[in-house]
């Protein structure tokens, strides 16, 4: 079975369809037709708030840059995700490398590191490094 995930939408689109919407709602229903093109709108801009809100939680109780497999989270990995979905993945914030290409990394326990890089809020590209063996052994 596929799960169940949903491609980000740009915000361009959501808002000129949440016009299109009012819109139409004032010619079909008048002030009445407005007011719950608005009340539709307001309730959709709540649950994306309170989805923000609850990845924010979840990563709130973990140690900043940390994940349990690097490994893992690399295979899950793909172009083109959000902050917000690779918080979730990780349920952790990353530790910020640089500001400018924005740089994020998370660590597990035996030392790998995923570093990702950022560009216009998409994630564009990411790296696995992994420590030698040699120098796991005591």
């Amino acid at each position: 079975m596929l799960p169940l995930t949903s491609a980000p939408m740009n915000p361009t689109l959501g808002w000129a369809l949440a016009a299109v919407a009012v819109a139409v709602s004032w010619q079909a229903y008048g002030g009445l037709g407005v007011a719950m093109a608005v009340t539709v709108i307001v309730f959709w801009l709540l649950l994306q708030f309170n989805r923000a809100v609850r990845v924010m939680k979840n990563a709130s109780s973990a140690p900043v840059g940390y994940i349990d497999s690097a490994v893992m989270l690399n295979a899950k990995l793909k172009a083109g995700m959000t902050m917000m979905q690779i918080v979730t993945l990780t349920r952790s914030l990353g530790r910020s490398i640089s500001k400018e290409p924005e740089v994020w990394a998370w660590e597990d326990d035996g030392g790998s590191v995923v570093t990702l890089t950022m560009r216009s809020g998409r994630l564009r590209d990411w790296t696995l490094m992994r420590p030698e063996p040699d120098a796991l052994a005591p």
